[in-house]
């Protein structure tokens, strides 16, 4: 087989596994260089892939292997919430197949399995996300059945301690963000607080910042955005991670607004319990909004 046949033999193939890079790595940049590598793998080792096997299954197995040797070139960091996850991306939802479930995409589901240890994690994403068996996960992994369940075990106790997600119908969430958003738009510090749970979190990676409770989010939002003056920064809706997020635009000279910052919002029943902020403006380009707006 040639490589142009090849590539457009693998070609299906792409988006499922950068999204599995991302879910392994938790970065956008680091899940596309994994991609390539990926495909430069697989292109390399394709006299060695059996015709009677899954296509799917090989190319995952490669792509699984790549973040592993990716995530060992990462510097040891204490495996601390807010101090081990400088490289965590959002996931812009244009790249999300249809099928994707929002359990296992969402922000709070890739921030708890990066904390998990780099064997654990993949064993996991392999069974319980894939649905691969254990012999399956195990040959992929070059291990035993008995060190794959283990390891599986261990990554379900762990991620058993971690709040997840209750579904809240798609309309309460629209009007939970336009009322944000008006706030936002009237300064409205309080307003905002009122909005969140008292025990809100909200983060900014790649900033080691954490701020515990409502309290502390709205002092952040009193001081920092621009000094405070809120109005000086345009929402926009848009989602990550199948969960909804907000761009900011911060005014300039002239007027023009420009990329600031994105904001993903973890909503529990008719309040705001997690704000993870992206102050990168290459990841407005990403979620294809527009790279500045008008006055």
């Amino acid at each position: 087989m040639d490589e142009q046949a090849f590539a457009l033999l693998i070609e299906p193939h792409r988006r499922a596994l950068h999204l599995h890079c991302y879910r392994l790595l938790g970065s956008l940049h680091d899940a596309d260089d994994a991609l390539q590598e990926t495909m430069l793998r697989a292109w390399r080792g394709s006299d060695r892939f059996e015709p009677r096997a899954q296509l799917t299954t090989w190319l995952h197995t490669i792509a699984t292997n790549v973040c592993l040797t990716a995530i060992a070139r990462r510097r040891a960091r204490p495996a601390e919430l807010t101090e081990d996850l400088e490289h965590l991306q959002p996931y812009p939802d244009r790249l999300l197949e249809d099928l994707v479930t929002r359990e296992t995409v969402e922000l709070a589901f890739i921030i708890a399995i990066q904390l998990l240890p780099p064997k654990q994690r993949a064993v996991l994403i392999l069974r319980d996300v894939l649905g691969w068996s254990a012999k399956e996960a195990a040959e992929a992994l070059d291990d035993s059945v008995a060190a794959v369940t283990s390891a599986l075990q261990r990554a379900r106790v762990t991620l058993a301690g971690t709040r997840r997600h209750v579904p809240v119908p798609d309309v309460r969430e629209r009007a939970l963000v336009k009322r944000f958003m008006a706030a936002w738009d009237a300064v409205d510090v309080d307003g905002l607080v009122a909005l969140l749970t008292e025990d809100a979190v909200m983060t900014m990676p790649p900033e080691r910042m954490r701020f515990e409770g409502a309290r502390a989010i709205g002092d952040f939002f009193r001081t920092v955005p621009q000094g405070g003056r809120l109005d000086e920064l345009r929402l926009v809706p848009t989602s990550v991670n199948r969960q909804p997020a907000l761009a900011a635009y911060a005014r300039v000279d002239g007027g023009t607004l420009r990329p600031y910052g994105l904001m993903a919002l973890q909503i529990e029943g008719d309040r705001i319990a997690g704000i993870v902020g992206f102050p990168d403006p290459w990841l407005f380009e990403q979620c294809g909004l527009p790279p500045e707006l008008p006055a």
